[in-house]
């Protein structure tokens, strides 16, 4: 099924999950074949006037079939217990023998106009997976980088202990149940305090990205100015504090014929290669500080600029302009992603920031990539994102990224 407007969605699977009570019994329950529920419903034919049914529903074959085996229940059950349809028919919601309140139909002429309206391809390009449910085990592994670059070839770089994060998560449509472990000290490898959000939506329009994240300590400095002759150390670093909160929205020019849920939400079959042009808003909100001066007395006597503390608290604005391709490749169970997208923009500085400025260029670089398998239901993929953001100030220049890479296992049902 296509995806669309989580809030629609939410409409319908709200429903479901309240007023689903008990299960429906199918004919075959019954122990009746086929063939004895047709000769049932001939022979029962004038059993349900069109008076028994509300207007502009019917009963299916299959309810009806059920309703012979089980007069006592008579069509009122079946009328008034849809959502026993549902799961009867494996949630096809279109199903026209379904027998829906009129609250329920004007939900799903709604859903079904954003469907068409929001998510529609050429199907030379582009088709449906025919699946509404996938269950899947994500393995999420990121690390952090900060780097800081002075005159005369002076510079300071900081690697972050590797984050890993792993659990399954069941979707039904749009709407999705998920359960994460701390992979680390799952396995007894512990590593700094850290959290992370991650909330992404996608149509054949465009999509939505909310991401919040934020640690504390658990760095690495690997380079630090001209300690070590500049060259490449590994000291413990503890006194580094981050939090960040990112928001993205873009739209593809060539939606009808590219999928960007083929590559990253696997709802989608990409038939033939196609690219995009991209175009939307990035809003990035930073706060970092450094403090060196709880390192070793050796290596305070090369701190660059001679400055102890670095406050980096900003928020940036930014319009981006980039582009997306997936390539098939043969078979076409195969397919692989390539999308970047710079951002440029205003960046605005609250009054902590060691620069002691407002106004700055903004400039920020995205980068995506995935590689996806399909095998009738089953799908794997490796995903991975770069994400870099860039500070230039007086005396120096800060760029600091989130990289992560993902592996993921599922079926669709």
């Amino acid at each position: 099924m296509a995806m669309f407007h989580p809030t629609i969605r939410g409409i319908i699977a709200g429903c479901l999950a309240v007023m689903a009570a008990g299960q429906f019994v199918h004919a075959s329950e019954t122990g009746m074949s086929p063939d004895s529920c047709a000769v049932m419903l001939q022979e029962s034919a004038g059993s349900y006037a069109t008076d028994d049914v509300c207007t502009g529903d019917t009963l299916s074959d299959e309810s009806r079939c059920a309703a012979i085996a089980h007069p006592e229940w008579g069509a009122d059950y079946y009328r008034e217990n849809w959502v026993k349809q549902l799961f009867a028919n494996g949630f096809r919601i279109n199903d026209p023998g379904m027998n829906y309140p009129k609250f329920m139909r004007f939900c799903l002429k709604v859903y079904n106009w954003g469907d068409r309206t929001f998510n529609s391809y050429d199907p030379d390009y582009v088709v449906g997976t025919g699946k509404n449910w996938k269950l899947y085990l994500n393995s999420h592994n990121w690390v952090q980088t900060y780097a800081m670059f002075f005159p005369e070839n002076l510079n300071v770089r900081m690697f972050s202990d590797v984050y890993s994060d792993l659990g399954p998560s069941i979707n039904f449509m749009a709407v999705g149940l998920s359960y994460t472990f701390n992979a680390n000290e799952l396995f007894h490898h512990p590593v700094a305090q850290r959290r992370n959000f991650d909330w992404n939506f996608t149509c054949a329009l465009f999509t939505l990205r909310y991401s919040r994240q934020s640690t504390s300590g658990g760095v690495t400095i690997m380079r630090f100015g001209k300690y070590n002759n500049g060259h490449h150390i590994s000291q413990d670093f503890n006194d580094v504090r981050q939090k960040s909160t990112t928001i993205d929205g873009y739209y593809f020019f060539n939606h009808r014929h590219y999928s960007h849920a083929a590559a990253y939400c696997y709802s989608k079959y990409q038939l033939k290669s196609s690219g995009t042009l991209i175009c939307g808003f990035n809003y990035e909100r930073q706060d970092v500080h450094i403090d060196f001066s709880s390192l070793p007395e050796e290596m305070l006597e090369f701190v660059p600029d001679g400055r102890m503390n670095y406050k980096f608290n900003y928020a940036d604005y930014n319009v981006i302009i980039g582009y997306g391709y997936n390539c098939v490749l043969h078979p076409r169970r195969w397919l692989f992603n390539i999308t970047a997208l710079p951002a440029l923009g205003y960046k605005h500085l609250f009054r902590e920031s060691s620069d002691g400025r407002k106004d700055m260029f903004s400039t920020n670089i995205k980068v995506l990539f995935s590689f996806v398998y399909n095998h009738k239901a089953l799908f794997s993929s490796l995903t991975g994102r770069f994400d870099g953001g860039l500070y230039l100030g007086d005396a120096y220049t800060f760029f600091n990224s989130n990289m992560s890479l993902s592996l993921t296992v599922g079926a669709r049902f």
